[in-house]
């Protein structure tokens, strides 16, 4: 029998947190410039936390603690690690942008970046409905922070204001669903009603009810339609750096959400849940590709992106349960789609910071126009990024989209797969107009040329455009590993 309060399974958390809180102390001791203490504080705790979780899975630490309600698996250790290293990525990439707008006077951005990890990390270890939605909560309530942490831009403002009312609209049918699952049930560890559903012994209508509210919820965290109206707003409101703070980790918590809460304890009732994951896959392919070519600004466009990849994802989380039988294959490739859609996402805004200065927002997709004279190499990292996000090959968006696709038509969703194709031929036209835009398209005479120099965060971006391209050249280990931790984590014994 575990430890009821094995401390060391929780030992990445437990750690983070020490440091995150240390750094808001040691910002307010040691007041340095332009927070540069924070920075790199923030970096060692995620290099620390990054270490101790690799150790912990080489070591084949895996159990459950605290009561059944925090659990270790290859599924959380892969996704924590991910999200690391997401987490870093974006804190390379935001540090020069946050100097230039004088948006780091004390540490609290770094504190609540990592607090924000912290709520993710618990979200994807949660084995009970108690401990997602603490898990949840945290990571919340850390962004919404973040995205008013420019107190003096009335867009930001206004995004936080849309994305806390909405958010907190969520939270409550997440809280609600959650409880008439326990009421229908009557527990809230998701190994407990994993047994109560097999056995038949429960509230079917408040079940499902129950479940239609959990789904909304999650729906709304990844960013889903007929959830997604915050997004677009949200991404082109926030400071760029906390848009990608948005845009990046926090989809991997979400997708681990859907995981545990959906698929490991209601497996026997996945008729009540994958219809409604149908809906969302079609309206998000739909909606998200045809509003996305319309717009003009990069950032809007890059929001409307999110949500048509996000279809993708439900696709294939839809496709793992076919007659009551668990395909991990199905989840595996739900799960390779969306760590290489994120590492996408983190190259693409990367991008914009990088060649946003100070008085200059790069936004707008015409800001690009002609980046290919005056910056060869960035204009080539954007093509690569454009390619991958359109399913292109050789690039890793193709191939995700592929083992998506094939998944589905291994379900027998034979129509999803169609309109899947179709929409996404479609998508492909407003990624292909800002390569033609920076390849082809005069740059204003004006422009400030930017971009040029080669420091960290550029080689940081060099690296992960590289990663894009030969994780579509050699897929296989990846998406084996995705497998593996998928079939360990539904065969776990909580």
């Amino acid at each position: 029998m575990d430890n009821q309060f094995n401390f060391i399974l929780a030992l990445p958390e437990i750690v983070l947190c020490i440091l995150a809180t240390g750094i808001l102390l040691a910002d307010a001791i040691f007041k340095t410039k332009d927070s540069s203490l924070s920075y790199t504080l923030s970096l060692f705790a995620l290099v620390v936390t990054t270490i101790i979780t690799l150790v912990q899975w080489n070591s084949g630490v895996v159990g459950t603690t605290f009561y059944s309600q925090f659990t270790i698996d290859p599924l959380a250790y892969l996704l924590k690690v991910f999200s690391y290293l997401a987490v870093l990525a974006t804190l390379i990439y935001s540090h020069q942008y946050l100097i230039e707008r004088q948006m780091v006077k004390g540490g609290e951005y770094y504190a609540l970046s990592l607090f924000a990890l912290l709520g993710q990390m618990i979200m994807i270890s949660a084995t009970s409905m108690l401990t997602v939605y603490l898990g949840l909560e945290l990571m919340s309530l850390a962004l919404y922070a973040l995205i008013a942490v420019r107190r003096e831009h009335l867009t930001s403002i206004e995004s936080a204001m849309k994305y806390y009312i909405l958010g907190s609209l969520a939270s409550g049918f997440m809280l609600y669903g959650m409880s008439m699952v326990y009421g229908a049930t009557g527990s809230v560890i998701l190994s407990d009603i994993a047994q109560v559903l097999q056995n038949g012994q429960f509230n079917q209508m408040a079940f499902v009810l129950g479940v239609v509210f959990v789904v909304g919820g999650i729906a709304f965290k990844l960013g889903a339609a007929p959830f997604h109206m915050w997004i677009p707003d949200v991404y082109q409101g926030a400071p760029t750096a906390v848009t990608l703070t948005i845009a990046a980790a926090p989809k991997l918590a979400a997708f681990a959400m859907a995981l545990r809460l959906l698929v490991e304890p209601m497996i026997t009732l996945a008729s009540s849940w994958q219809p409604m994951f149908i809906i969302l896959a079609v309206l998000s392919l739909a909606i998200g590709n045809l509003t996305a070519i319309m717009q003009t600004n990069f950032k809007r466009m890059l929001a409307y992106s999110t949500i048509s990849h996000i279809g993708f994802v439900f696709l294939g989380l839809l496709s793992g349960v076919t007659d009551s039988q668990l395909a991990s294959g199905a989840y595996g490739s739900a799960l390779f789609y969306m760590l290489t859609y994120i590492l996408t996402t983190l190259a693409s805004f990367g991008v914009i910071l990088i060649l946003s200065h100070q008085g200059f927002e790069c936004e707008e997709i015409s800001d690009l126009a002609g980046l290919n004279k005056r910056n060869p190499l960035l204009a080539f990292v954007i093509l690569v990024l454009m390619f991958s996000l359109a399913g292109i090959p050789p690039f890793v968006g193709f191939y995700a989209k592929l083992v998506v696709l094939q998944s589905a038509l291994a379900a027998g969703h034979i129509t999803l797969t169609v309109v899947a194709i179709l929409f996404s031929l479609i998508g492909a036209y407003y990624y292909l107009r800002v390569v033609k835009t920076m390849y082809f398209d005069e740059p204003a005479k004006d422009v400030h040329i930017v971009g040029n120099k080669l420091d960290f965060r550029s080689g940081v971006l060099y690296i992960n455009g590289l990663l894009i391209l030969l994780l579509g050249i050699l897929p296989g280990g990846l998406l084996a590993l995705c497998v593996q931790a998928i079939d360990a984590s539904l065969k776990f014994p909580y």
